[in-house]
């Protein structure tokens, strides 16, 4: 600019040349390629010959846990490379990538850059520059990385594109997937999307015939997929503070005895959801937050897993003044691990979950620990189920498989497969067999059915029948519009004056609201809801942008609106 440039002249401002940044991290020498099989080389030529065809195609590779998707798309990783354009991979979770990367420096000899929120000030722009300046040919990173200046983008590569994680719902709303897709599409070069358990939308454009598939139906080498099986727990007489079956615990047990690694799962965090006075029935809520304090004990404070809030557990109820009369309610992961201790005294544990492993250096230390085999029994929430590969986990648990299925969310039946085929996928992945243990007071459920039998083209049908049938997504749009104000009064106004603007709507859409949000009170702001519902072939965000016109929400009162909602809370 002419201000600085002036001052230069000046001498008021020196100009320093800036040290280059690399094109990658060191690493070391590069890997030989490995020997894949058969239907994985089919596969992976595939997919090379859409890079060397240099135009926009998007591809699922679809592949059950362990069947070496990684390196598939390594092999078009490669092709990319030698063409001397760059490549884009997006995660879910940037900070358990631990093992990600170190295979991709086995593979290529350098380490590729690093694109997340937890990077220093100094190295987000030394990356910045190497990427904008075309230095950084391979970039790894979280949904914002999508947003970088790449020069010479040629491939992206979204994995676990089914994850939750790439949907943006704070600020701007966005799903991370559907803009790479939108990116490569309009940079005129391929996509791959790659799930062991591919979402619905992506399989309806896969029968639509817009991204083409490419299956891995087996597991690499000689490890088979495990067997897996439900404890029905209207069957069990568990004490009130016992979560474990005995059935599980027998399992764990056994596991331990053959020095083999075993893995719980409860995609809860803390010690308990709620804590209560056993007096007077008082619960420790948010004050900011319509939700229950969490008790995390291995901080010793209660907190809010919606606005952050901590404090200490009083030593006395605030509502009645009783001493010593807090109760806990529920299990979190911290429980489930204290009640592994009682049961097997000798097991060594480690918890895994947003609190323990926080930054990327925690995480791979743990799962450097867990390979290493000094970890018997590994408690943990959803971040377990991303990816991870211990030759010796042979047993999985999962607490409450019924936990996702409850609430008015349309994917809730979806998610939960997912989420539990992920878990259930880190056993077994070597040569020793696996096996998975579903504590679930619903064996009939449908979602445990599939499991159970390992058919999920099934569970797909009927997911896609009964979405299809209510005219749900991806066989029809859905918008949110989220109203939240800092007073419940100037809410409500504002969500009146939005529903006399309500126009006459075209065949087949309709407006729903308003009503409270289920997550009535965030951060001190009140919400309601409208949900805007319309057929598919219809331009949603046209209606929308009827609907609101010229609108000017009032001080203080703040619009949001979400294009195909994640989340209805």
């Amino acid at each position: 600019p002419a201000v600085v440039q002036g001052l230069v002249a000046a001498g008021s401002l020196a100009e320093v040349a800036l040290p280059e940044a690399p094109a990658a991290a060191p690493g070391s020498a590069p890997g030989a390629a490995p020997s894949l099989t058969g239907v994985q080389r089919r596969a992976a030529d595939r997919l090379v010959a859409r890079i060397r065809a240099r135009h926009y195609s998007a591809s699922l590779l679809d592949g059950v846990t362990g069947s070496g998707k990684t390196e598939v798309y390594f092999e078009a990783i490669a092709e990319t490379l030698r063409q001397g354009r760059q490549c884009l991979v997006l995660l879910p979770e940037i900070a358990l990538t631990a093992q990600w990367l170190h295979r991709f420096e086995v593979r290529f000899g350098i380490r590729p850059l690093e694109w997340h929120s937890d990077l220093k000030h100094g190295d987000r722009r030394r990356n910045w520059r190497a990427i904008a300046f075309g230095r950084a040919r391979i970039v790894v990173g979280a949904r914002s990385a999508l947003f970088l200046p790449y020069p010479e983008l040629g491939l992206i590569v979204v994995d676990e594109e089914h994850d939750s994680a790439f949907k943006q719902e704070d600020g701007v709303t966005y799903n991370a997937r559907d803009m790479a897709v939108v990116r490569a599409s309009i940079g005129g070069f391929p996509i791959i999307l790659a799930s062991a358990t591919p979402s619905l939308e992506t399989l309806v454009n896969v029968e639509r015939r817009r991204y083409r598939r490419f299956e891995l139906p087996e597991r690499h080498g000689r490890a088979a997929m495990p067997e897996i099986a439900a404890i029905d727990m209207r069957e069990e007489r568990l004490p009130a503070t016992r979560w474990l079956s005995s059935a599980l615990a027998e399992a764990l047990k056994g596991n331990l005895a053959t020095g083999e690694q075993s893995m719980l799962f409860l995609n809860r965090r803390g010690y308990a959801p709620l804590t209560l006075c056993r007096e007077c029935g008082h619960r420790m809520a948010c004050a900011s937050c319509s939700t229950w304090l969490v008790d995390h004990r291995f901080t010793s404070r209660l907190q809010c897993h919606h606005c952050g809030f901590t404090t200490v557990k009083p030593a006395s109820c605030p509502a009645c003044g009783a001493e010593g009369a807090f109760a806990a309610c529920g299990p979190g992961v911290e429980r489930v691990a204290e009640e592994v201790g009682a049961v097997m005294p000798d097991a060594r544990l480690a918890v895994m979950a947003s609190d323990t492993v926080s930054r990327p250096s925690q995480a791979a230390e743990l799962i450097d620990r867990m390979v290493a085999r000094e970890i018997d029994v590994l408690v943990g929430t959803q971040i377990v189920a991303k990816g991870h590969h211990f030759p010796m986990l042979t047993l999985v648990g999962v607490v409450d498989a019924d936990l996702g299925l409850s609430g008015g969310d349309l994917r809730a039946a979806e998610r939960t497969y997912q989420l539990l085929a992920q878990v259930a996928g880190r056993a077994g992945r070597a040569e020793r067999p696996g096996r998975v243990l579903l504590q679930t007071y619903g064996p009939e459920h449908r979602v445990m059915q599939a499991l159970i039998s390992g058919d999920r083209d099934r569970f797909i049908a009927s997911e896609t029948a009964e979405r299809r049938h209510h005219a749900l997504p991806p066989f029809g749009r859905l918008a949110a519009l989220i109203v939240s104000a800092p007073d419940e009064r100037r809410g409500l106004d504002a969500c009146q004056a939005l529903a006399d603007r309500i126009p006459a709507m075209p065949e087949g859409a309709r407006i729903l609201g308003p009503a409270p949000a289920p997550l009535f009170l965030l951060r001190g702001l009140y919400r309601h809801r409208f949900l805007v519902m319309a057929p598919r072939g219809l331009h949603i965000q046209g209606l929308i942008g009827d609907w609101l016109g010229s609108y000017t929400p009032p001080a203080r009162v703040r619009l949001q609106i979400d294009i195909d909602p994640y989340s209805f809370l």
